[in-house]
């Protein structure tokens, strides 16, 4: 069994409940343990960074100290709160006023932070804590058919240093290729799918989701696996959007990395979340998915 405190974010209990549910059964099958952090709050996210920055560090700092407490590696499955997270870790050790006012922030609480916890993303777990031989002995659904567009978007392997390549990621390709199934070409794998600009500027983020669904469907992609439930969230909730505005017909399944780690294993799609997928992925996916 493989310990860690797991961060699990704000998004996970609203939007992105199946990357959760998922997460948590695919960790059950592969003997980690994720230990949810005890009283956590929210992280600030770039919004809240971008308007007090100073005060979006105390805020998730706070995580932090909690999770110091416990003495494990901090595993967060939201790109935007690894990135917070990891941000605020490298500022508390590079920056000395920085550091000074977190400390004088956490004591008023009656806690403190000595910069060593570590944080993780969980696909930095699954890729490289878990042998390729540990997941193929799990895999209990045959996907050599099934050929899958790698999206890991633009947060998860920026900050410094990352578990990965920062251009040209491979973690999530390997992950994919040791679940049995296809890696389709995808050369935009760590393009902006837009990320809030949504809701602010709707139009570019609708380009750039029309040209990131375009690539995977003309390199033959059956799905798309995501990492982030922020690229998630706009490659599937407003995909019809995108057809709309581009007089296109994508229905193009988007997973998170989870989901297609359960089905490989033959979890129920129930303890999956596939249902509140907003494209059905039952149709392209149906002879895979354990009902």
């Amino acid at each position: 069994m493989r310990y860690y405190s797991y961060f699990p974010g704000c998004c996970m209990y609203e939007d992105s409940r199946a990357y959760d549910l998922s997460a948590r059964a695919v960790a059950k099958v592969l003997d980690i343990d994720l230990a949810e952090l005890e009283d956590w709050n929210c992280c600030g996210s770039t919004p809240y960074t971008v308007v007090d920055e100073l005060s979006a560090f105390c805020c998730c700092a706070r995580n932090l100290a909690l999770a110091e407490k416990r003495g494990l590696d901090l595993v967060a499955a939201c790109s935007d709160c690894y990135l917070i997270l990891n941000r605020t870790n490298q500022h508390f050790e590079e920056y000395p006023e920085v550091r000074r006012k977190i400390e004088e922030a956490l004591a008023t609480g009656g806690l403190e932070y000595h910069g060593t916890v570590k944080v993780r993303h969980i696909l930095d777990v699954v890729a490289n804590d878990i042998s390729s031989a540990d997941i193929k002995a799990k895999i209990k659904v045959d996907l050599s058919d099934l050929k899958v567009a790698p999206y890991y978007g633009c947060q998860v392997i920026r900050p410094k240093p990352s578990f990965d390549d920062v251009e040209y990621p491979e973690s999530m390709d390997r992950l994919i290729e040791s679940l049995g199934a296809q890696v389709a070409p995808y050369p935009l794998k760590t393009r902006c799918c837009g990320g809030s600009l949504i809701l602010s500027e709707q139009d570019v983020a609708l380009e750039l989701i029309h040209k990131l669904l375009d690539n995977a469907m003309s390199n033959g992609a059956d799905c798309v696996v995501t990492v982030c439930p922020f690229c998630h969230l706009n490659l599937d909730a407003y995909q019809g959007v995108a057809n709309r505005k581009f007089k296109t017909n994508f229905r193009l399944p988007v997973l998170f990395f989870t989901q297609l780690m359960g089905i490989a294993f033959g979890i129920e799609s129930k303890e999956l979340g596939l249902r509140e997928n907003i494209v059905p992925p039952e149709k392209a996916l149906a002879r895979y998915i354990k009902r």
